[in-house]
């Protein structure tokens, strides 16, 4: 690929329904625990930090009732004052700071450095708890109070209420994981418990599906099972409607398949029955032709009349063959199968239509070793392909025409293939025509020279090969008109003709 090429866009992969369930069920889960998770963590929080300031508040008051009963101390000694728990933060000033210091851990006391002090003073006195920063002992909830020209200010440590907060977070994330795990797990098991009814349905499609259903009479036998039939859920109403359709499918196939016998029943014996008559017409118009009584006996335009009668006589019967043909083709008539060299099937039908087309220019393309080109068909059938073929660029070309013919092999063994062209410079097909070309009776004077054929050649080749297993197209580009026909080497297996063949 160069590097200007785009490349194509890859199809992203899509979940199965199964995997979606799953999928929306753990988000949903996932997004409603997350609530619960932060809802209950805020709540939490809120309740210890207001249990917190109520012991904040009431350390506060017991160290205001305290100083304002004793004088301060100088010096920032140690003062006892009852209740304070560890951690306790306590400030006492009536102008100047008297003491200032914390519980430790252990129950001595701690003085506070200038700097906690100085977040200590700056609190205002409104009774109200804050949260402070002191230093290296952290977050705090502090409030200041005042009587008696004493200021106290007591403060509480929220280490604890941090440390359970996050040991609440990291249970419940726990909890989550484990419950995720266990739903997602026990989910996958019950969704697919409850889908395998629609997969049921899924593989009654698909094996119907997978049934031939171009030709001959067809039976769908597959249905749902009647157990996922229930019209009360919901896969057992597409089973329902699936099974409905089935049923609709196969009346109108069995329709079809009464027309088409009809059809070609109709065409088998007319086509029969124009062969005898055709033949008489055809036998008395060459035996007046023949008489040999003068001219005052059978006058010239007599003769003239009877050549023309001879003409269309052999025009339909050539006509009446075709369609003969084409019903035992459409009704699936075994074909006779051998060795068919191509190489010289082509050699010979391209002589033949350069005698009969002596106004074209007809040239053949074969490989060297004839060993290449050798299929397994039926040689008179595929003579009439290639006739039809090389007719077909003969009619509806213009003189001068340059004709040529390929055969060429690919692969090996009795997996390859060999393909038979027929290319020609003329003026190309009409783009309208080349979908139905090969529709019977499809003509078209547009873009090639009006031929005098029947329509028929190019449906019989497409019917002929259709048999051997091989495929035929055509590409109308002006100057370069090509119509390839590609073979199997060993040729498909031969298939029963259909029931009531009107043609056997």
């Amino acid at each position: 690929m160069s590097a200007n090429q785009p490349q194509q866009a890859q199809p992203r992969a899509r979940w199965s329904l199964r995997q979606r369930l799953v999928a929306l069920v753990l988000a949903l889960l996932a997004t409603v625990a997350t609530v619960i998770g932060v809802a209950s963590t805020l709540a939490l929080r809120s309740s210890l930090v207001d249990r917190l300031d109520a012991e904040v508040s009431a350390a506060a008051d017991r160290s205001l009732s305290y100083f304002t009963r004793w004088p301060l101390p100088g010096g920032n000694r140690g003062v006892d004052i009852p209740g304070q728990a560890a951690g306790t933060v306590t400030l006492a000033t009536d102008g100047s700071v008297g003491v200032a210091w914390h519980i430790t851990d252990t129950g001595g006391r701690a003085a506070l450095d200038d700097e906690q002090r100085d977040v200590l003073l700056d609190l205002p006195l409104d009774g109200a708890v804050h949260t402070a920063r002191l230093g290296s002992l952290g977050e705090y909830r502090v409030t200041a109070v005042a009587g008696d020209g004493v200021v106290t200010v007591a403060g509480l440590s929220l280490t604890e209420v941090a440390a359970t907060t996050q040991q609440h977070i990291a249970t419940t994330a726990a909890v989550t994981l484990a419950g995720l795990l266990i739903v997602g797990l026990a989910g996958t098991w019950l969704v697919r418990r409850e889908l395998r009814p629609l997969e049921r349905v899924a593989g009654t499609a698909a094996r119907v599906a997978a049934t031939p259903m171009a030709r001959g009479a067809v039976v769908l036998a597959d249905r749902v099972p009647e157990a996922d039939t229930d019209p009360g859920t919901e896969v057992g109403r597409v089973g329902a409607a699936l099974n409905q359709l089935l049923s609709h499918v196969e009346d109108a196939l069995a329709a079809r398949h009464r027309s088409e016998t009809q059809v070609r029943q109709f065409v088998a014996d007319a086509s029969h029955e124009l062969r005898t008559p055709l033949a008489s017409i055809r036998g008395y118009a060459e035996l007046v032709r023949r008489l040999d009584r003068g001219p005052e006996d059978v006058p010239p335009d007599v003769v003239r009349a009877m050549d023309r009668v001879e003409s269309e006589a052999r025009r339909m019967t050539s006509l009446v063959e075709d369609l003969l043909l084409l019903a035992r083709l459409d009704a699936g008539r075994p074909i006779s199968r051998g060795p068919v060299d191509l190489a010289s099937l082509a050699a010979d039908l391209v002589a033949d239509a350069h005698v009969a087309g002596p106004d074209h220019a007809w040239r053949l393309e074969v490989p060297e070793t004839a060993d290449d080109v050798v299929v397994t068909g039926d040689d008179g059938a595929l003579r009439q392909v290639l006739a039809n073929l090389l007719s077909n660029a003969r009619l509806h070309t213009p003189a001068g025409t340059t004709v040529t013919t390929s055969v060429t092999s690919s692969g090996s063994g009795g997996s390859g293939s060999v393909t038979i062209a027929v290319r020609d410079d003329g003026p190309g097909i009409d783009p309208e025509l080349v979908g139905r070309l090969f529709d019977r009776f499809a003509r078209g004077d547009a873009a090639r020279s009006p031929g005098t054929g029947t329509g028929l050649g190019l449906s019989i080749a497409k019917a002929v090969v259709d048999a051997h297993g091989g495929t035929i197209a055509a590409d109308g580009t002006p100057g370069a008109t090509t119509i390839t026909v590609t073979l199997p080497v060993a040729g498909p297996a031969p298939r029963p003709p259909d029931e009531g063949d009107p043609t056997a």
